[in-house]
């Protein structure tokens, strides 16, 4: 296997962390994109990208918070532009499935005029084990619309598995995959999976969008966040994305992760056991 210079983009994030150490441990080079590394790379500082991109041939793109966000086109615009002048040879994005502002960015990268994958990965295990919904998960309480949504929540570990494949081996140059879980899940059946491997008693409640957004903004969390979690809550989770694929398993030569595995894995961390104050 040819070694490469990657450029992972949000490294030290749910998928990009996972992407750089697999990456590692196949003694490829992998340079950090970061605000805190050198050279840093800031998605709201254009200035930075070119030192991130210095002498780099391949890179995984992921944009913050995520690619439906106003501003996003326009900021992938410029960046693969810049990569491409920069020598980057291949790009790897990760999307939103069923995200169809985020198809715009996707555009953008399929005709940038280098080797390219899109990655298309549903609602991620982890948003119940890192943020979103890891404090209601503690509290014992977790409140959300859209109950009777179906979802094929799939692994971080699985996506970052699927990329490295993209970034390092041609096969998957001009390919679009849609990655899921290998079942579906309502919210209120995911918190019975992590009550029942944690032994807590953790309540699931259905309620509207309004009530919901509401709540947020009680908490004070910032509006730009409520944005996407009504646009994810709205447009995106409405019955689209209730089925599975089998591109993982086809890319990787084996199932998915299932939830269940996730959830026990996780459960032996004692990230879902609540403090002692």
């Amino acid at each position: 296997m040819e070694s490469k210079k990657v450029l992972v983009l949000g490294g030290t994030g749910k998928t990009g962390r996972k992407v750089a150490k697999k990456l590692t441990d196949l003694n490829q080079s992998v340079r950090i994109g970061s605000r805190n590394e050198s050279p840093a790379f800031d998605w709201e500082a254009p200035e930075t990208w070119e030192g991130a991109l210095d002498g780099m041939d391949a890179v995984y793109i992921t944009f913050q918070p995520d690619l439906a966000v106003p501003g996003a086109v326009e900021a992938i615009k410029r960046f693969t532009a810049q990569a491409v002048s920069s020598g980057v040879k291949k790009m790897v994005l990760l999307s939103g499935r069923g995200e169809k502002e985020a198809e715009l960015s996707e555009e953008v990268v399929i005709n940038a005029g280098v080797d390219w994958t899109i990655v298309r990965a549903d609602w991620f295990n982890q948003n119940f084990s890192e943020d979103f919904f890891l404090d209601p998960v503690l509290a014992g309480h977790l409140a959300l619309p859209r109950a009777e949504v179906l979802v094929p929540f799939v692994d971080t570990d699985d996506i970052a598995d699927v990329v490295v494949a993209s970034l390092l081996y041609p096969d998957h140059n001009g390919k679009v995959y849609e990655l899921t879980g290998p079942r579906l899940l309502t919210f209120g059946e995911v918190v019975e999976e992590i009550s029942k491997a944690t032994g807590r008693d953790i309540k699931f409640q259905s309620i509207t969008m309004e009530a919901y957004t509401k709540m947020l903004s009680d908490y004070q969390v910032p509006k730009d966040y409520i944005w996407l979690i009504n646009y994810l809550f709205t447009e995106v989770l409405d019955g689209r994305n209730s089925n599975t694929t089998d591109d993982l398993e086809r890319v990787l030569g084996r199932k998915a992760k299932d939830f269940v595995e996730y959830v026990n894995e996780t459960a032996t961390t004692g990230v879902w056991t609540p403090s002692e104050k």
